[in-house]
């Protein structure tokens, strides 16, 4: 037995040890026999012993579960086995290695339970200062005492979100220079961190350091890495009197750094994104109309899907440059929905603002338009309605032009809807692009209805499945005779979207023109006026 591998220990049934080998004799010196064991032996190994001669314990067993402790900074698992005799056998196994490794896979698994967590709160909102706040708390809770998450400079500041643990975080912004901090200015810029033990935590400057946050012991500077740049940077603070941050601390503390600063820049990119879509969305979305010159205008526009705001309708109104001219008007519909089919729409509308000097003639207009489209990159056509309005009298001349279009409805003051005499040819579709202008006359209280066919071909009704119809769409209109421009296109939308419902459809697009019933004054001690009289 004194050769055994492991140290043993044998004690009586009084508690005296008998035996004990070379190894327990090195292990635990005072271990000596004769002596009482729980005298010498750690508490929890006592404790163990003490609870083997519990009544009723049955000799001959070992116990239901070994018992484990350090002795002198190791580790150990302590099994026992009592004899006939009452006599206790202690054998200890050295199990230092493997503790350290279950201490190293807990944490392991601890630590990718916790970035786990951070990715999906971070990743959670694609709003930049909300990452921030989220990286700064989640890294003061973690990693150090103090954690500030500082984005790239804007001019002369940098903004900086600061958490203390248990606090909430932080926003400021600092007139700083980066180049103060060692390692700072670099994180920002994407370099590769300074190891902390190179960092004097006393140059940490004051604006970085908390209010009664004490002395700071020990700091981390890392970069935020980004898509193709650094989103920032992340600086942990550790008090003075606290353990200073280990390699493992600082790898770790760069992994946290490295899904932080992604989902910052991915906030920031989608940030610029929707500040570029709002700048083009301004362009391409339909204007507000109203009365021109004498003519009322009025539009209604609703793209086939809810969630979107801009399609391939689309309509303009472009006054009068001068009194008694023309004011023109465009309502088209471009193959197709969605994105792919609005970018051709601006395209569109912008060419037809560069042939506005030609709008007193439709036909070329077309033709000038039709080759652009023709000869560009696009697949798509499109279909196109011109009217040029201006106010005569007390009515208002149109000339209408359809380009493969559904032909403008006139609602007349008794309630007759008549369909414009005018015709054409698709835009966009081949080499060459005809059309046919009508004219007519409004009487005051008369309107022209220009609408995309995404009305006419809307499906739905009790059935569902059929069309509203062009019928339909005469009847509705027939009802609104002597209405205002703004109350027949809202009229005929509220009835449309009754009919289509929660089903699909195309997108919908309507412009009305109206002479109003009023008496309009050109000119008054020969000075244009353009002012409306009851």
């Amino acid at each position: 037995m004194s050769r055994a591998p492991y140290p043993v220990l044998v004690a009586d049934v009084e508690g005296t040890i008998v035996l004990r080998s070379d190894a327990a004799g090195a292990l635990l010196p005072g271990a000596l026999p004769g002596t009482v064991l729980t005298d010498v032996v750690p508490t929890w190994l006592s404790a163990a012993h003490d609870a083997l001669k519990a009544p009723g314990r049955r000799v001959g067993r070992a116990a239901d579960t070994p018992v484990s402790g350090t002795v002198s900074e190791r580790s150990f698992e302590a099994h026992s086995s009592v004899q006939d005799d009452g006599t206790v056998v202690w054998w200890l196994v050295d199990d230092t290695d493997h503790q350290v490794v279950r201490e190293a896979l807990r944490m392991e698994r601890e630590r990718t339970e916790f970035l786990a967590t951070a990715s999906n709160l971070l990743l959670s909102s694609l709003n930049l200062e909300r990452c921030m706040d989220v990286t700064a708390q989640l890294a003061a809770e973690h990693l150090a005492d103090t954690a500030l998450v500082i984005a790239p400079s804007r001019g002369q500041r940098l903004p900086v979100v600061t958490c203390l643990h248990g606090a909430a975080p932080v926003r400021s912004q600092e007139s700083v220079d980066p180049d103060d901090v060692p390692g700072l200015s670099e994180a920002l810029r994407g370099f590769p961190p300074v190891p902390s033990r190179w960092i004097d935590p006393s140059v940490a400057p004051d604006w970085m350091v908390p209010e009664d946050f004490g002395p700071v012991g020990s700091i981390v500077i890392t970069p935020l890495p980004g898509h193709g740049v650094a989103a920032g940077a992340l600086v942990l603070l550790r008090r003075s009197g606290t353990a200073a941050f280990t390699d493992g601390e600082e790898v770790f503390a760069r992994l946290f750094a490295t899904r932080a600063g992604a989902a910052m820049s991915a906030a920031r990119l989608y940030a610029e994104q929707i500040s570029i879509t709002e700048v083009l969305m301004r362009e391409l979305l339909p204007p507000s109309l109203h009365q021109i010159s004498g003519v009322d205008f009025a539009g209604g526009y609703r793209p086939s899907e809810d969630h979107e705001r801009i399609g391939g309708d689309f309509y303009d109104v472009h006054p009068a440059t001068a009194e008694g001219e023309e004011s023109f008007v465009a309502l088209g519909d471009v193959c197709g929905k969605g994105l792919e089919a609005a970018v051709l729409t601006g395209k569109i509308r912008n060419t037809l603002h560069a042939l506005l000097p030609l709008a007193d003639d439709h036909q070329q207009m077309i033709s000038l338009l039709n080759t652009a489209l023709v000869n560009s990159h696009h697949t798509r056509f499109a279909t196109l309605v011109l009217a040029s309005a201006v106010r005569e009298g007390s009515g208002v001349s149109l000339r209408l032009t359809s380009a493969g279009h559904p032909a403008p409805l006139i609602v007349r003051a008794d309630g007759v809807v008549e369909e414009a005499e005018t015709r054409g040819t698709l835009v966009g579709a081949i080499p060459e692009a005809r059309a046919h202008t009508a004219a007519v006359t409004l009487a005051p209280g008369e309107s022209c209805v220009l609408y995309t066919d995404g009305i006419t071909e809307a499906k739905g009704g009790p059935l569902g499945g059929a069309e509203f119809g062009e019928n339909r769409l005469q009847r509705v209109l027939t009802e609104c005779a002597g209405m205002p421009s703004a109350g027949i296109v809202e009229r005929v939308q509220m009835l449309a979207s009754q009919w289509v419902g929660k089903g699909r459809h195309d997108d919908m697009a309507v412009v009305v023109i109206s002479a109003p019933r009023t008496h309009y004054l050109s000119a008054v001690n020969g000075h244009t006026r353009g002012r409306y009289t009851a």
